[in-house]
């Protein structure tokens, strides 16, 4: 297995991730995190991901360019 092979099966993967996690925040909006207790509470984790980023100002914003650049580049 080569390294074109990985870096394409970590794609995929992280894809899929992706994927499963839009799907998790728009059926959390729909029905309420109530009602979503298989999946916990998405869009709680993502407000306090975004918050603990905002609240470690330059540290915070380097790492959410790094995460944003890394998502960008396929």
């Amino acid at each position: 297995m080569n390294i074109d092979a990985v870096r394409n099966i970590i794609r995929s993967i992280t894809e899929l991730g992706m994927g499963l996690l839009a799907l998790a925040i728009v059926a959390s909006l729909l029905v309420g995190p109530a009602n979503m207790s298989f999946l916990g509470d998405v869009v709680g984790n993502v407000t306090n991901l975004v918050q603990t980023l905002g609240s470690a100002g330059l540290a915070g914003l380097i790492s959410l360019g790094v995460v944003v650049w890394l998502l960008q580049n396929k």
